[in-house]
């Protein structure tokens, strides 16, 4: 797994629409920097593409880009001032607990192997009552229980790191967990945090002529491409 995430050729980014809504969300959290900046961190950052498109709205907060690739650090840096490599198990995010005021963590969960230590070290580097904004996309969202009907593999699920086989698509991206709204609302709840909001994005991956149908399911986050999750430690 190693290898295939230093792979310069795996994506590394996902899409605006996302990144605008979550970056909303949050700035809706924490409020104007004003008084005293927040401690952003975006683990997970990749080439650092979500934190350029969540600046404008979180201008005056410090955003600090963690993430295991060098690879993906070297691009970040085209965007972020701060970057620090780090991992997500055993205490590998070189920060103090309680440090953070708030984590971005978008389409990464879906990539680990053990979710449970990464929210764990979220939760650690975190402050009492400090905000956690993960993305994943749906494992429930409205075409895939389509396709399960009809007998095909789900959009996003992958069998293989060599290739795409049995689903629509021809990226391979690494997805090892996926998630309905139901499920993550209670992974999230069991790992130490209350969640305060669940939403929906569209996905960029959807042919054109059904984006309007995909934006129109984000109103039902169960439904939606993608799921936003607004959760704060306890």
């Amino acid at each position: 797994m190693r290898d295939f995430y230093e792979d310069p050729g795996v994506p590394v980014a996902s899409g605006d629409a996302r990144s605008l809504r979550q970056a909303r969300m949050l700035a809706a959290a924490l409020g104007p920097a004003a008084g005293r900046p927040a401690v952003v961190l975006d683990v997970g950052c990749g080439d650092g593409t979500a934190a350029r498109t969540a600046a404008p709205l979180l201008a005056g907060h410090r955003v600090i880009g963690v993430d295991w690739s060098q690879d993906a650090l070297r691009r970040a840096r085209a965007h972020l001032t701060d970057v620090v490599r780090g991992e997500l198990t055993d205490g590998g995010l070189p920060l103090r607990s309680g440090s953070a005021d708030a984590v971005l963590f978008s389409e990464v969960i879906e990539h680990l192997v053990d979710p449970d230590s990464a929210l764990d070290e979220l939760r650690r580097v975190l402050r009492p009552g400090g905000h956690l904004m993960l993305s994943t996309p749906n494992l429930a969202a409205w075409y895939n229980r389509a396709l399960l009907l009809a007998g095909v593999q789900p959009v996003f699920s992958e069998v293989s790191l060599r290739g795409i086989h049995g689903r629509p698509g021809r990226e391979v991206v690494g997805h090892l967990r996926l998630y309905t709204a139901r499920a993550l609302r209670e992974f999230v709840a069991a790992s130490g945090f209350e969640v305060v909001r669940l939403a929906g994005a569209p996905f960029h991956g959807v042919p054109r002529p059904l984006r309007g149908l995909d934006r129109l399911a984000c109103a039902a986050p169960s439904l939606s491409s993608i799921l936003l999750l607004h959760a704060r430690r306890t």
